[in-house]
């Protein structure tokens, strides 16, 4: 299962995906980590120091290796330079299963029982002249390019707020977890989230955070109604983590949010043709958006109108 999490900045969805990683981690569950947000916290967060975390190769600098890998000998895509972001895969193609060996988990770090990539910060050469999106898009190629099979989990820390919409990698999830602080600019993300999701058939569900109390349970039900999937409260454990220091478990209540987050991640349908589908409607736009005109030629040529990936499986 591929799984996002998602919300305003500040609302804690970099703590909750790595709390929800080492839930899965814990479990034996073999499950990759990315951190595809601006600000990367992600690693520091499951417990690696900052110098180390800083030094993760970066998903974005290793493009050219990803594109060379993922194209294969797909007749479709002449060479890495023609293949962008949201090109998706057909026959030819080489397909990634998570545990593999190949030039895009070799980047991954061990940390606390999973597998973290990075997609990197900016950095000076960036500044100016360069969107995230330049980074996070080896992300949306990894995702369109992956066969994950059953118990096999990916958790992506997305970017805050809207611009998690700004390409079509919001379509790559089974489920989105929106993270929502229990105020009105809390619930007010969550009513642009599914505005801007309504005609792609994404599947949201919010966790309710730094909720302390009915009150706050109340007030997001009020405004997000059988969305609103579980809640963590304040965390004497969490704060522990935060601050480097180990050996306080997680309270019974967020434990009990945390495996409730993992059966809905679990009952979601796999539903590859859509996801497919919805892969090659993004090409499509991209390439007549800006794609052709970047790379000199038709990528809509790209597109394998016989390779269904539901058949790979």
């Amino acid at each position: 299962m591929k799984v996002a999490f998602v919300g305003k900045g500040g609302s804690g969805k970099t703590t909750l995906s790595s709390l929800f990683i080492r839930h899965l981690a814990g479990r034996g569950l073999p499950v990759v980590a990315i951190d595809a947000d601006i600000n990367q916290h992600l690693g520091v967060a499951l417990g690696l120091d900052e110098g180390r975390a800083a030094k993760l190769p970066a998903m974005g600098d290793h493009l050219t290796e990803i594109k060379d890998h993922l194209r294969g000998d797909n007749p479709r895509i002449g060479s890495a330079a023609v293949m962008v972001k949201t090109t998706p895969p057909g026959r030819g193609s080489r397909l990634l299963r998570i545990g593999g060996d190949d030039p895009v988990h070799a980047l991954g770090e061990p940390v606390d029982g999973a597998t973290l990539l990075v997609t990197g910060p900016f950095n000076d050469d960036d500044l100016g002249v360069a969107c995230y999106h330049s980074k996070t898009g080896a992300v949306e190629l990894y995702l369109n390019h992956l066969v994950d099979g059953p118990g096999e989990y990916v958790v992506v820390d997305m970017t805050a707020g809207a611009d998690t919409f700004a390409s079509g990698l919001f379509t790559r999830f089974d489920l989105m977890f929106l993270v929502a602080e229990p105020t009105r600019k809390g619930v007010g993300v969550y009513r642009q989230y599914t505005e801007y999701a309504a005609d792609y058939d994404v599947a949201i569900k919010v966790v309710g955070n730094k909720v302390q109390g009915e009150q706050d349970v109340a007030y997001l039900r009020e405004h997000v109604g059988d969305d609103l999937l579980t809640w963590l409260g304040q965390s004497a454990a969490v704060r522990a983590m935060e601050q480097g220091r180990d050996g306080i478990a997680l309270e019974e209540a967020n434990e009990a949010a945390l495996e409730r987050m993992l059966q809905a991640v679990d009952a979601c349908a796999k539903d590859w043709a859509k996801f497919h589908r919805q892969a090659v409607e993004f090409h499509i736009k991209n390439a007549r958006s800006w794609a052709n005109r970047a790379v000199g030629e038709d990528l809509e040529a790209q597109i394998d109108p016989g390779f269904p990936l539901a058949s790979t499986i």
